[in-house]
Formats: C-alpha cells, structure tokens, sequence
C-alpha cells in the first residue's frame, strides 16, 4: 500500500501522542522547535522564542500531560501553532509519561551547544572487583541520594576519584547510579572548555542546572585536571580561569545543589590547583588489582569469552601482575581472543596469552607509575 507525505505525518502524530498504561513519570523532559518536519516546505516555519520558561512549561503540560515520550520522538501543538512539532531531545526516564511533576526545557540548537546526556548502565557495586574503600563511601553516597533532605550540611558533595587508568573509577560511578536508579551526568572535561570567552562557565552551570532538576543525581567529571591544572601549568594550556571559577562556584554550594554529587577522577592528583583540591571532602584512591584480584576478574570474563581458554585463571593472573582492569580485558584477553580467531583456532591457548602479552610489553616498555 502507498501512503503519501500526508500519511506519514499522520501516522507519526499517532505514534507519538497515543496513550498508554505507565507508572513512570517524567522527570525531565528537553525540547527543540522543530517545525513542520513531515511537511516539507509546504508552510513557513515560524521561529519559536520563549522568555518564560515556566510559562511555557505551563503550556506545555496543559496539552501534553499524560503522553508518553522518548528521546527522538516529536510532540506536536495544538493550541497556538497547530501540528508545529518539538522534538524530544532527552527525556528521563527515557519512555515515560509527562505529569505535574515534570520539568519541561525549550532549547535552541545554536544556544544549546553541548546536550549534557545520562549514562544509563545496568552494572551493580558487585560487578565491581575490589576497590572496598571506594565502595563504601558509595555506600554513604546512596543513602544520601535515597533521602537528600536528612542529610542537610552533612551530605556527601565533593568526591575526587584517583589513581591509574582502567582501574573502575568509572564503571563504580556507573554502578552507584544505577543502584539508587539516579541519572548519572558523566562529562569529560575538555568538552566544558568553549570556544569563546564565557563559553566554558556556561555549559558549567547548564550541567549543573540540568542536574539539579533531574535530582537526585551525580555528576561525573572525567579527567578533571584538564580544567583543574594547577596555576603554574596553565600557561601550556591557556588561560581557563573562568571556568575553574564556574565549576568552584557549583562545588561550594553558593547555589543550593541539594540532591547533587559531584565525582571526579584524574589520574594525576599532584596537578590539580590546590583551590580545586581543596573542594573535595575525600579523596579516593584506586589501586592496581592484586593478584587475587586478577584472578577474580579473569573469572568473571573467561564465562563470557566465546571461545574456551585452556589458560588456568591462576596462571593468567600471575602473567597479568602489574595490570589493570581494564588491560586485562582489552589488552590481554581481547587480543589473545583475537589472535584466535585469525588463526583458526577452536580454543585460546599458551601461544595467544603469550601474543597478547608480547604485544602489550611493546606498547609499555615504561613502567608504570605507582600512586602513593
């Protein structure tokens, strides 16, 4: 059957705004004009201006409360510019209905340069391995975001992640969202550095505002120091005063971030500013695995690895002494995975483990630096 230009449009607005049976409401939900996208250029498309936010999510929910809503999918006006469209640019939780309770946000593309995403993951404090000090601060960390309002001044605000890469200061940041069901903000830092003068500190507070009405929430800055540096490294980099100001401001709770933690990780701790390192009420170090530690790890992938290793988890755990979490995976078994399969093999041997590790010690012929 043929359908025409008309069609589509009507069948999208069915798609779109058809009702249906959910107990997931909206947290927050983000939009951009988009015109008469099935349309063509069949009518003009006027440009869409809002002043008041409140008014429009007034508006907004008069007409929408109840729909279901998801990321991609569009929500057309019938009252002031009829089947004019706004594309759902972020929703969360993703496939839920818009109710009272709900922040709606108008955007505009030129204005709205960096669309700060939730990470959703399904990975739990117990995927985890090792790392028990870090643990159990996040333990703090969900009663907190289970019951802002109790904790008052004495909430869990400002954490500093350090230590080698791969060893999970990301992936415990993932778990712990993912374990009160919290959106997690998880950011590079270079990504908040703008183009132009005042760039930086207002993706800052955008980041933050977003957070905020999404909370209870984390943000997760990844490789801080590249905004954090300390003052006499900044002149290899620019001057970013501006924005470390932005991000001091959020961390000091001059704004009420109530239901807000800020996390985040470096590699390199000696390097950040001291006004920055200051912010953070604990540090946290993630150490390289320990031999035990290794062998757990190896356990857990070996069962999902589609080929058999006849390589024993002790033995490899021995052979991997010095690596992280993530190099045992990517850089150990994924390459003797690899090499495998090139080689026609039915199971991972001796001769892949050593490829891999061949390979790796080419790759790292310095030693490691060791935090203390």
């Amino acid at each position: 059957m043929n359908t025409t230009l008309s069609d589509n449009y009507s069948l999208d607005k069915k798609s779109v705004q058809k009702t249906m049976l959910t107990n997931k409401e909206a947290k927050l939900v983000v939009l951009k004009p988009a015109g008469y996208p099935f349309i063509c250029n069949l009518i003009e498309t006027p440009k869409v201006e809002v002043k008041d936010k409140k008014l429009f999510e007034l508006y907004a929910k008069e007409q929408w409360e109840g729909f279901i809503v998801k990321e991609g999918s569009y929500l057309f006006d019938q009252k002031l510019l009829p089947d004019y469209a706004f594309k759902v640019l972020k929703v969360h939780p993703n496939n839920s209905k818009i109710g009272k309770n709900t922040t709606i946000i108008l955007v505009n593309t030129e204005e709205h340069s960096v669309v700060f995403r939730e990470v959703e993951s399904n990975l739990k404090i117990a995927d985890v391995v090792g790392q028990e000090r870090a643990k159990m601060k996040c333990k703090v960390i969900m009663k907190y975001l289970e019951n802002p309002e109790k904790f008052s001044g004495w909430a869990p605000r400002n954490i500093l992640f350090y230590g080698a890469p791969g060893t999970g200061k990301t992936m415990l940041a993932k778990s712990l969202s993912n374990e009160v069901n919290v959106p997690l903000y998880l950011v590079k830092a270079t990504s908040l550095i703008g183009e132009h003068v005042g760039d930086g500190a207002r993706q800052i507070h955008e980041l933050y505002d977003l957070a905020c009405e999404t909370s209870p929430s984390i943000v997760f800055i990844d490789e801080i120091d590249a905004i954090g540096l300390s003052r006499k490294y900044q002149s290899l980099r620019g001057d970013v005063s501006e924005v470390v100001s932005a991000l001091l401001t959020e961390m000091d709770g001059i704004k009420e971030n109530e239901g807000v933690v800020t996390i985040a990780a470096t590699n390199n701790p000696s390097l950040l500013d001291p006004a920055i390192r200051s912010r953070f009420e604990e540090e946290i170090e993630f150490t390289l695995p320990s031999k035990e530690e290794r062998k757990e790890m190896i356990k857990r992938h070996i069962k999902t690895m589609p080929l058999p290793v006849t390589v024993s988890p002790n033995k490899l755990a021995e052979l991997s002494k010095g690596m992280s979490g993530r190099d045992i995976k990517e850089k150990l078994l994924k390459t003797a995975l690899h090499k495998a399969i090139v080689d026609n093999d039915k199971k991972i041997e001796n001769k892949h483990i050593k490829y891999a590790l061949e390979h790796y010690k080419k790759k790292n012929k310095e030693p490691k630096r060791m935090f203390a």
